[in-house]
């Protein structure tokens, strides 16, 4: 019998893909962002990526989420990933100190090693180097959150030593989660991630426990687990518009990745949803679907996406609706007090 699914935390993910220009992008995503702290979602992500739009629409996350942070009050603000080998890890340090000051300590730090081979060549390193280059850049920032001594006998200021307890480190492998875990560090996985040749057909949860086992292992005793467990979700009323949503989508997606070089074998609807990991259709198709999935059981915060499905701005909205009023609800979520405490103000204004 599937374990049921009981999130402590519910969280909204965007990599700002709606069908737009850059700056109605980072509008609309803002909305969007406002809109999941009025239904009860305690946080929010945003995703870093660089040069190619189709892949994500933010190349400097910190300067967005202190956008966000200004017009938010509740909601926790994350970094999905910052990919950190790109970044000075100085100025990295001294950026999230700042913001988590502004947002007056909601920030939360995940940071990844990167995606697109060719995007590091700009930054003067070899794809190849990012797992080097990453292993002392994240000791550098933990270095400077900390105030222990840097290069030339500097100190950062100001310092954040809360920082340290809310680092996140995004991985698709068992050595990855083994690193997370060893650091003390948060777990964050992915929407999906690759099959290997021999198991095409696996699920999801069948990579990804793997991944949990080793992490839960590997952390240092008395350090309590955080896993973020990140899922592409689509919720609408009508089945036949959420199929045909997310079949304009994901046809998008499979012209890109095709154009790219990878080749994807679905044909139909169900086909592409399985293909890329989507859970859409009603509240009550998500819900059983998600229920079918036994790493989400396992995780401490149920963070959703409408990518690869990527809808109109408005599907957006009530997506987020549904899922927090009927979906979450479902999985063992509870967290409707903002706003029932939002609509009495209203009523009595």
């Amino acid at each position: 019998m599937t374990q049921p699914v009981q999130p402590k935390r519910l969280g909204f993910f965007s990599r700002l893909l709606d069908q737009a220009d850059a700056a109605t992008r980072y509008r609309l995503v803002t909305e969007q962002i406002i809109h999941a702290e009025r239904f009860g979602f305690e946080s929010a992500w945003v995703a870093q990526h660089h040069f190619h739009a189709d892949e994500g629409g933010l190349p400097a996350p910190l300067v967005f989420l202190a956008d966000v942070a200004a017009r938010t009050t509740r909601i926790r603000l994350g970094t999905g990933v910052i990919t950190l080998p790109m970044e000075s890890a100085v100025r990295v340090a001294e950026d999230t100190v700042v913001l988590d000051l502004l947002s007056d300590g909601r920030l939360e730090v995940g940071f990844g090693t990167g995606g697109t081979p060719s995007s590091f060549l700009p930054f003067g390193l070899e794809s190849s180097e990012r797992s080097a280059v990453y292993a002392r850049s994240l000791s550098t920032v933990r270095d400077a959150w900390a105030g222990r001594e840097l290069a030339g006998g500097n100190r950062l200021y100001p310092t954040a030593p809360d920082l340290l307890d809310r680092v996140w480190q995004a991985t698709f492998s068992v050595g990855g989660g083994e690193r997370a875990g060893r650091d003390g560090d948060g777990l964050m996985l992915s929407r999906t991630q690759p099959r290997a040749p021999e198991t095409p057909d696996a699920a999801l949860w069948d990579l990804q426990n793997p991944i949990i086992d080793h992490y839960l292992s590997a952390l240092p005793e008395g350090r309590k687990p955080r896993i973020l467990g990140s899922r592409s979700l689509f919720v609408a009323d009508d089945r036949k518009i959420a199929l045909e949503l997310a079949e304009e989508g994901l046809r998008r997606n499979v012209e890109r990745f095709v154009a790219s070089g990878h080749k994807i074998d679905a044909t139909t609807t169900a086909d592409l949803i399985r293909s890329f990991d989507v859970h859409v259709g009603t509240p009550e198709d998500v819900i059983a679907s998600l229920r079918a999935d036994t790493a989400l059981a396992r995780v401490t915060d149920l963070v959703f996406q409408v990518h690869s499905v990527d809808p109109p701005h408005e599907h957006i909205l009530r997506s987020l609706e549904l899922t927090a009023t009927v979906v979450a609800p479902a999985l063992g979520w509870s967290h409707d007090a903002p706003l029932r405490q939002e609509r009495h103000l209203a009523a009595t204004a």
